[in-house]
């Protein structure tokens, strides 16, 4: 085993056991976010679900495949006469059956065609719980993280509020402020404080929702770990739409399903031809009259036959019409998921760009309000402005990166929302 491989199950252990001793102990833990993600596909009950699917879809393969080897059947009777003959005897009888299909019309091949596309479905649907699980993941942890950042921003605000509101009083008192001015502050006072307790309440939710994604306990707290970051990359359009009309799942699960329902047809049409086998039987028995000695018998039987439902009520034409039925369906669905596909990443590639421009737009706004706190910081120290007008400039400055860090976030999510739109986790 080469180290970088035993360094990452190393770390991954330390990762497991440290996170099952912090739930053990009910306290905080503290994640990235693929740590987060990599925890959720562990653990979301939708995506185990889906991974059944796919061990089901596996073993019925195997079921299928059964169809090209011998059947073989050991019969074993014993039987006891009473009171017939002169004297009670035992009779045994045993048959060993070996039957092998030669030709079924088509059925056991296109049969294990047919499990082999639906397995192709089932793995694509998994792939979409991923990616549908990471994207929630993404959403919740993200706005968790911003959360704690805007409820940390609310409580500056609440602070400085009520500076405002101690030195409005003070000038109240010596006549240098009106009453009005004291009842406005107060107003502010009150409405910055149900900002800060919706704050709060806005971190209740998203730390419920990524407890949901997780599969965590209710009362176990998750400390986002990192920063929201943005990072300018070029996306050309056309060569991404190709891409994601490639790779998302939900075109492979219906190309899958298409060819699935095309295999259906011809076992369907099956039922109606001919079917060859092979079979050999051999018999063994043992008589016994009244009086005499028991002796065995046995012989065996080789042959091949050849069958052909030559009429069945219609009913092999009912389910080949059912089958047809079934695949037009499927290519109506994959008509309409191409099209959906395409709207859903127009929409998610125009989101991305309208992002990327509100950074660039609260960037600009960030440059202005961090030299407007230098200009301040030299005045301050000049004893030109007050601790309040330096403490005002903070929270102007602190406001702009916040407000900064609020469109990284819309890029942060627009972004996931398009690589869930290409078909990437």
């Amino acid at each position: 085993m080469d180290t970088v491989r035993l360094r990452k199950i190393l770390i991954s252990l330390i990762f497991f056991i440290s996170f099952i001793s912090a739930i053990a102990r009910a306290e905080d833990i503290y994640l990235t976010i693929d740590e987060a993600i990599a925890l959720a596909l562990r653990q979301n009950k939708d995506v185990l679900l889906k991974a059944e699917d796919v061990k089901k879809a596996k073993l019925d393969i195997e079921e299928a495949r059964a169809a090209l080897y011998p059947a073989f059947n050991v019969t074993s009777t014993w039987s006891r006469n009473n009171g017939y003959y002169a004297k009670d005897f035992n009779t045994f009888n045993y048959q060993l059956g070996l039957k092998q299909y030669l030709y079924k019309g088509g059925k056991t091949v296109n049969n294990i065609k047919y499990n082999e596309y639906l397995l192709d479905v089932n793995q694509a649907i998994l792939n979409k719980t991923k990616i549908e699980t990471v994207l929630g993941v993404k959403k919740a942890f993200y706005t968790l993280l911003l959360s704690n950042r805007f409820a940390d921003l609310n409580k500056m605000i609440l602070k400085n509020t009520r500076q405002h509101l101690d030195f409005t009083q003070e000038r109240y008192k010596h006549g240098l402020a009106s009453e009005s001015d004291v009842l406005k502050i107060r107003s502010s006072l009150d409405s910055v404080t149900q900002a800060y307790e919706t704050s709060l309440n806005q971190i209740d939710s998203s730390q419920a929702l990524l407890n949901s994604y997780l599969y965590l306990e209710k009362d176990l707290k998750v400390i986002p770990k990192g920063e929201l970051f943005y990072k300018e990359e070029d996306i050309i359009y056309d060569e991404a739409l190709l891409y994601a009309l490639r790779n998302r799942p939900e075109l492979k699960q219906y190309e899958a399903q298409e060819k699935a329902d095309q295999k259906a047809i011809e076992v369907a049409k099956a039922d109606n031809r001919p079917s060859i086998y092979a079979s050999c039987d051999y018999y063994a028995r043992s008589n016994a009259a009244a009086g005499t000695a028991k002796n065995w018998n046995d012989n065996n039987v080789i042959g091949i036959t050849f069958s052909w439902p030559v009429f069945d009520g219609w009913a092999t034409r009912s389910k080949i019409e059912q089958a047809i039925i079934d695949l037009k369906s499927t290519q109506i669905t994959k008509e309409k998921a191409e099209r959906d596909i395409w709207l859903e990443f127009r929409n998610a590639y125009l989101t991305l760009k309208n992002a990327i421009m509100k950074i660039d737009a609260m960037e600009s706004d960030l440059k202005v309000y961090n030299d407007n706190l230098r200009s301040l910081k030299k005045m301050f120290k000049e004893g030109i402005a007050s601790v309040l007008d330096m403490d005002d400039a903070i929270l102007k400055y602190s406001i702009s990166r916040f407000n900064k860090m609020q469109s990284v976030y819309d890029y942060v999510i627009a972004k996931s929302n398009f690589d869930k739109a290409m078909g990437e986790i």
